[in-house]
Protein backbone atom coordinates (compact mmCIF):
# COMPACT_ATOMS: atom_id res chain seq x y z
CA UNK A 1 0.00 0.00 0.00
CA UNK A 2 3.06 2.29 0.52
CA UNK A 3 6.79 3.07 0.01
CA UNK A 4 8.61 5.20 2.60
CA UNK A 5 12.49 6.68 1.60
CA UNK A 6 14.30 8.89 3.96
CA UNK A 7 17.99 9.79 3.89
CA UNK A 8 21.12 11.65 5.02
CA UNK A 9 23.89 13.36 3.69
CA UNK A 10 25.15 15.21 0.70
CA UNK A 11 22.29 15.75 -2.12
CA UNK A 12 19.48 13.71 0.03
CA UNK A 13 17.12 15.25 -1.99
CA UNK A 14 18.11 14.17 -5.08
CA UNK A 15 18.86 10.88 -4.09
CA UNK A 16 15.86 10.25 -2.39
CA UNK A 17 13.53 11.26 -5.76
CA UNK A 18 15.83 9.15 -7.68
CA UNK A 19 15.23 5.95 -5.46
CA UNK A 20 11.46 6.54 -5.57
CA UNK A 21 11.84 7.09 -9.34
CA UNK A 22 13.60 4.04 -9.71
CA UNK A 23 10.76 2.17 -7.74
CA UNK A 24 8.11 3.62 -9.96
CA UNK A 25 9.67 1.87 -13.07
CA UNK A 26 10.61 -1.48 -11.79
CA UNK A 27 8.04 -2.53 -9.11
CA UNK A 28 4.22 -2.77 -9.72
CA UNK A 29 1.90 -2.93 -7.30
CA UNK A 30 0.70 0.31 -5.18
CA UNK A 31 2.72 2.62 -7.00
CA UNK A 32 2.79 5.61 -9.35
CA UNK A 33 -0.15 8.09 -7.48
CA UNK A 34 -0.02 10.47 -4.19
CA UNK A 35 3.70 11.53 -3.39
CA UNK A 36 4.67 13.83 -0.29
CA UNK A 37 8.53 14.58 -0.49
CA UNK A 38 10.32 16.62 2.54
CA UNK A 39 13.34 18.22 2.78
CA UNK A 40 15.34 20.00 5.24
CA UNK A 41 17.45 22.41 3.81
CA UNK A 42 21.53 23.07 5.38
CA UNK A 43 20.00 26.87 6.58
CA UNK A 44 16.94 24.84 8.70
CA UNK A 45 14.43 25.21 5.80
CA UNK A 46 11.52 22.64 5.81
CA UNK A 47 10.39 22.82 1.98
CA UNK A 48 7.38 20.21 0.58
CA UNK A 49 6.34 18.98 -2.61
CA UNK A 50 3.07 16.67 -3.19
CA UNK A 51 0.96 15.45 -5.53
CA UNK A 52 -1.92 12.51 -5.64
CA UNK A 53 -1.50 11.08 -8.91
CA UNK A 54 1.70 10.22 -10.81
CA UNK A 55 4.63 10.35 -8.52
CA UNK A 56 7.49 11.66 -9.49
CA UNK A 57 6.37 12.48 -12.64
CA UNK A 58 4.22 15.08 -11.63
CA UNK A 59 6.08 16.08 -8.09
CA UNK A 60 7.65 18.55 -10.09
CA UNK A 61 6.85 20.59 -13.53
CA UNK A 62 8.97 22.34 -15.84
CA UNK A 63 6.42 24.05 -17.89
CA UNK A 64 4.48 21.44 -19.77
CA UNK A 65 7.22 19.25 -18.88
CA UNK A 66 7.02 16.12 -15.98
CA UNK A 67 8.87 13.94 -14.92
CA UNK A 68 11.61 16.83 -14.12
CA UNK A 69 14.68 16.53 -11.21
CA UNK A 70 13.83 18.56 -7.99
CA UNK A 71 14.28 21.97 -7.90
CA UNK A 72 18.36 23.09 -6.30
CA UNK A 73 16.74 23.53 -2.99
CA UNK A 74 14.86 20.60 -2.59
CA UNK A 75 17.94 18.37 -4.88
CA UNK A 76 20.86 19.95 -2.39
CA UNK A 77 18.77 19.35 0.79
CA UNK A 78 21.03 17.47 3.27
CA UNK A 79 17.76 15.39 5.11
CA UNK A 80 15.14 14.16 2.78
CA UNK A 81 11.75 12.05 2.93
CA UNK A 82 9.32 10.71 0.52
CA UNK A 83 5.92 8.44 1.06
CA UNK A 84 4.30 7.01 -1.93
CA UNK A 85 1.37 4.76 -2.87
CA UNK A 86 -1.24 4.58 -5.35
CA UNK A 87 -3.76 7.69 -5.81
CA UNK A 88 -6.07 9.90 -4.04
CA UNK A 89 -5.00 9.49 -0.68
CA UNK A 90 -6.39 12.16 2.56
CA UNK A 91 -5.42 15.83 2.35
CA UNK A 92 -3.15 17.31 4.03
CA UNK A 93 -0.86 15.00 2.61
CA UNK A 94 1.89 16.35 4.34
CA UNK A 95 0.79 14.18 7.11
CA UNK A 96 2.63 11.42 5.81
CA UNK A 97 6.03 12.81 6.35
CA UNK A 98 6.19 14.87 9.36
CA UNK A 99 8.93 17.41 8.95
CA UNK A 100 11.13 19.70 11.67
CA UNK A 101 13.57 21.88 11.47
CA UNK A 102 16.54 21.20 13.96
CA UNK A 103 14.37 17.76 14.88
CA UNK A 104 14.04 15.83 11.79
CA UNK A 105 12.18 13.66 10.09
CA UNK A 106 9.55 10.88 10.33
CA UNK A 107 7.73 9.12 7.69
CA UNK A 108 6.97 5.27 6.80
CA UNK A 109 4.38 3.01 5.27
CA UNK A 110 1.21 1.41 5.87
CA UNK A 111 -0.88 4.42 8.33
CA UNK A 112 2.71 5.65 10.58
CA UNK A 113 0.04 8.79 11.19
CA UNK A 114 -2.51 6.37 12.39
CA UNK A 115 -3.25 7.24 16.38
CA UNK A 116 -1.69 5.67 18.57
CA UNK A 117 -2.31 4.46 22.39
CA UNK A 118 -2.48 7.60 23.45
CA UNK A 119 -4.86 9.65 20.86
CA UNK A 120 -1.53 10.66 18.75
CA UNK A 121 -0.89 10.14 15.09
CA UNK A 122 2.00 7.31 15.98
CA UNK A 123 4.59 9.77 13.54
CA UNK A 124 3.84 12.32 15.43
CA UNK A 125 4.75 10.66 18.91
CA UNK A 126 8.10 9.75 17.37
CA UNK A 127 9.14 13.55 16.12
CA UNK A 128 7.88 14.73 19.35
CA UNK A 129 10.13 12.18 21.46
CA UNK A 130 12.69 12.99 19.14
CA UNK A 131 12.21 17.03 19.63
CA UNK A 132 12.60 16.02 23.50
CA UNK A 133 16.50 14.65 22.91
CA UNK A 134 15.64 11.14 21.81
CA UNK A 135 17.80 9.64 18.93
CA UNK A 136 15.51 8.81 16.13
CA UNK A 137 16.04 5.17 16.77
CA UNK A 138 15.36 5.29 20.39
CA UNK A 139 12.44 7.21 19.85
CA UNK A 140 10.79 4.72 16.82
CA UNK A 141 11.24 1.90 18.63
CA UNK A 142 9.80 3.61 22.30
CA UNK A 143 6.73 4.03 20.02
CA UNK A 144 6.48 1.03 17.71
CA UNK A 145 6.52 -1.13 21.25
CA UNK A 146 3.40 0.35 22.46
CA UNK A 147 1.85 0.22 20.02
CA UNK A 148 1.93 -3.72 18.71
CA UNK A 149 -1.69 -3.68 17.18
CA UNK A 150 -0.66 -0.08 14.78
CA UNK A 151 -1.80 -0.81 11.08
CA UNK A 152 2.39 0.99 10.40
CA UNK A 153 5.61 0.98 9.88
CA UNK A 154 8.01 4.08 10.69
CA UNK A 155 11.44 5.27 9.29
CA UNK A 156 12.68 8.40 11.95
CA UNK A 157 16.00 10.06 10.64
CA UNK A 158 17.49 13.03 13.38
CA UNK A 159 19.69 15.56 12.47
CA UNK A 160 22.97 13.31 13.34
CA UNK A 161 21.92 11.10 10.86
CA UNK A 162 20.74 8.73 12.80
CA UNK A 163 17.91 5.90 11.18
CA UNK A 164 15.95 3.62 11.82
CA UNK A 165 13.23 1.63 9.66
CA UNK A 166 10.80 -0.85 11.38
CA UNK A 167 7.18 -2.54 11.38
CA UNK A 168 4.84 -2.75 14.41
CA UNK A 169 4.08 -6.50 15.54
CA UNK A 170 0.84 -6.78 13.50
CA UNK A 171 2.92 -5.10 10.27
CA UNK A 172 5.98 -7.61 10.75
CA UNK A 173 3.35 -10.76 9.83
CA UNK A 174 2.80 -9.51 6.85
CA UNK A 175 3.79 -11.59 3.64
CA UNK A 176 4.74 -8.72 1.19
CA UNK A 177 7.29 -6.19 3.13
CA UNK A 178 10.45 -4.97 2.80
CA UNK A 179 13.07 -3.05 4.41
CA UNK A 180 16.41 -1.68 4.22
CA UNK A 181 18.84 0.39 6.01
CA UNK A 182 22.29 1.16 4.51
CA UNK A 183 25.02 3.19 5.42
CA UNK A 184 28.33 4.38 3.05
CA UNK A 185 30.87 3.39 4.63
CA UNK A 186 33.56 6.47 6.26
CA UNK A 187 30.66 8.59 5.68
CA UNK A 188 27.71 10.20 7.48
CA UNK A 189 25.30 8.73 4.62
CA UNK A 190 22.57 7.33 5.80
CA UNK A 191 19.42 5.52 3.92
CA UNK A 192 16.26 3.67 4.92
CA UNK A 193 13.26 2.63 2.92
CA UNK A 194 9.93 0.48 3.94
CA UNK A 195 7.45 -0.49 1.69
CA UNK A 196 4.54 -3.14 1.28
CA UNK A 197 2.40 -4.08 -1.37
CA UNK A 198 4.72 -3.71 -4.55
CA UNK A 199 6.63 -6.40 -6.30
CA UNK A 200 8.96 -8.21 -6.45
CA UNK A 201 8.88 -7.09 -2.69
CA UNK A 202 12.05 -9.24 -1.81
CA UNK A 203 14.36 -7.27 -3.48
CA UNK A 204 12.84 -3.81 -3.70
CA UNK A 205 14.17 -2.28 -0.37
CA UNK A 206 17.64 -2.61 -0.88
CA UNK A 207 17.55 -1.59 -4.21
CA UNK A 208 15.96 1.77 -3.54
CA UNK A 209 18.43 1.91 -0.90
CA UNK A 210 21.45 0.90 -3.32
CA UNK A 211 19.97 3.16 -5.73
CA UNK A 212 19.90 6.27 -3.16
CA UNK A 213 23.07 5.65 -2.05
CA UNK A 214 24.67 5.05 -5.64
CA UNK A 215 23.63 8.55 -6.56
CA UNK A 216 25.81 10.38 -3.59
CA UNK A 217 28.76 7.76 -2.94
CA UNK A 218 28.95 5.90 -5.75
CA UNK A 219 32.23 3.18 -5.78
CA UNK A 220 33.22 4.05 -9.24
CA UNK A 221 33.31 7.93 -8.94
CA UNK A 222 36.62 9.36 -9.70
CA UNK A 223 38.64 11.88 -7.85
CA UNK A 224 41.53 12.22 -10.20
CA UNK A 225 42.37 10.42 -13.97
CA UNK A 226 45.65 8.90 -14.43
CA UNK A 227 47.27 8.78 -18.23
CA UNK A 228 47.79 4.24 -18.85
CA UNK A 229 50.03 4.10 -22.32
CA UNK A 230 51.05 1.43 -24.61
CA UNK A 231 54.27 0.30 -23.83
CA UNK A 232 54.14 0.59 -19.59
CA UNK A 233 55.91 -2.40 -18.22
CA UNK A 234 54.04 -4.87 -16.42
CA UNK A 235 55.69 -6.52 -13.42
CA UNK A 236 55.02 -8.90 -11.34
CA UNK A 237 54.67 -7.61 -7.63
CA UNK A 238 53.07 -7.71 -4.43
CA UNK A 239 49.91 -6.50 -5.14
CA UNK A 240 48.07 -4.86 -7.77
CA UNK A 241 49.01 -1.98 -8.82
CA UNK A 242 49.41 1.33 -10.63
CA UNK A 243 52.22 3.24 -10.04
CA UNK A 244 51.93 6.56 -11.40
CA UNK A 245 54.58 9.93 -11.25
CA UNK A 246 53.84 13.69 -10.11
CA UNK A 247 51.82 14.46 -13.39
CA UNK A 248 49.65 11.52 -12.92
CA UNK A 249 50.70 9.08 -15.72
CA UNK A 250 51.46 5.76 -14.92
CA UNK A 251 55.31 4.13 -15.07
CA UNK A 252 55.02 0.96 -13.77
CA UNK A 253 51.78 -1.86 -13.33
CA UNK A 254 52.35 -4.84 -10.77
CA UNK A 255 50.35 -7.94 -10.76
CA UNK A 256 50.33 -10.60 -8.16
CA UNK A 257 49.21 -13.14 -11.16
CA UNK A 258 52.08 -14.23 -12.78
CA UNK A 259 49.98 -15.37 -15.91
CA UNK A 260 50.46 -11.57 -17.17
CA UNK A 261 54.10 -12.05 -17.71
CA UNK A 262 53.97 -15.07 -20.00
CA UNK A 263 53.14 -14.92 -23.97
CA UNK A 264 50.24 -12.66 -24.81
CA UNK A 265 47.47 -12.29 -22.31
CA UNK A 266 44.33 -9.99 -22.68
CA UNK A 267 41.88 -8.80 -19.80
CA UNK A 268 42.04 -5.63 -16.96
CA UNK A 269 45.39 -5.73 -16.35
CA UNK A 270 44.45 -3.22 -13.98
CA UNK A 271 41.35 -4.35 -12.28
CA UNK A 272 38.80 -2.33 -10.33
CA UNK A 273 40.02 -0.84 -7.10
CA UNK A 274 43.48 -2.17 -7.68
CA UNK A 275 46.29 0.32 -5.72
CA UNK A 276 47.43 3.70 -7.21
CA UNK A 277 50.23 4.63 -5.49
CA UNK A 278 53.35 7.73 -6.39
CA UNK A 279 56.73 6.07 -5.05
CA UNK A 280 55.55 4.58 -1.36
CA UNK A 281 52.70 6.82 -1.03
CA UNK A 282 49.14 4.97 -1.50
CA UNK A 283 46.65 7.85 -3.67
CA UNK A 284 43.97 5.49 -3.88
CA UNK A 285 42.14 2.67 -5.81
CA UNK A 286 41.49 2.55 -9.54
CA UNK A 287 37.44 2.85 -10.13
CA UNK A 288 37.65 1.55 -13.79
CA UNK A 289 39.30 -1.35 -15.72
CA UNK A 290 40.52 -0.57 -19.76
CA UNK A 291 40.72 -3.61 -21.55
CA UNK A 292 44.28 -4.38 -21.71
CA UNK A 293 46.25 -6.73 -23.98
CA UNK A 294 49.80 -6.91 -22.51
CA UNK A 295 52.45 -8.86 -24.69
CA UNK A 296 56.20 -9.52 -23.82
CA UNK A 297 55.94 -7.71 -20.27
CA UNK A 298 54.02 -4.54 -21.65
CA UNK A 299 50.59 -3.15 -22.30
CA UNK A 300 50.20 -3.17 -25.95
CA UNK A 301 47.05 -1.42 -26.23
CA UNK A 302 43.94 -0.20 -23.80
CA UNK A 303 39.91 -0.84 -25.02
CA UNK A 304 41.40 -0.66 -28.84
CA UNK A 305 43.42 2.43 -28.03
CA UNK A 306 47.42 3.38 -27.46
CA UNK A 307 46.06 4.84 -24.31
CA UNK A 308 43.45 5.34 -21.56
CA UNK A 309 42.40 7.43 -18.49
CA UNK A 310 41.92 5.08 -15.40
CA UNK A 311 40.07 6.44 -13.06
CA UNK A 312 41.08 7.02 -9.53
CA UNK A 313 39.38 7.18 -6.28
CA UNK A 314 41.29 8.75 -3.65
CA UNK A 315 42.62 7.44 -0.04
CA UNK A 316 41.02 10.65 1.27
CA UNK A 317 37.35 10.43 0.05
CA UNK A 318 37.14 6.26 0.97
CA UNK A 319 39.18 3.01 0.39
CA UNK A 320 38.17 0.12 -2.03
CA UNK A 321 34.40 -0.59 -1.79
CA UNK A 322 33.62 1.99 0.03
Amino acid sequence: MTIGIAMHGPMAGLATFKALQAVERIARGAIGGFASFVVITADGEVLRAETQRGGTGTLFTAGEATGVAPPPAFAEASMAAVMSSGPDRPAPLSQFTLARAGVGLVTGHRLPNIAGVDGVPLNRAVLDRMARGEPAPEAARAELARNPHADAGIIALDGAGRIFAGHTELVARRPDIGRAVVRAAASNITAAVLHNAMHPHAPLAQLAAAIALDVVAPIDRADIWVRLDAGTPVERGAENCVFVDRANVARTVTVTEPGWLVGRRDGAVVGFAAAVRCGEELLGYATSEPYGVVEAGRIVSLSGAPSADLGVRLLRSAGPGA
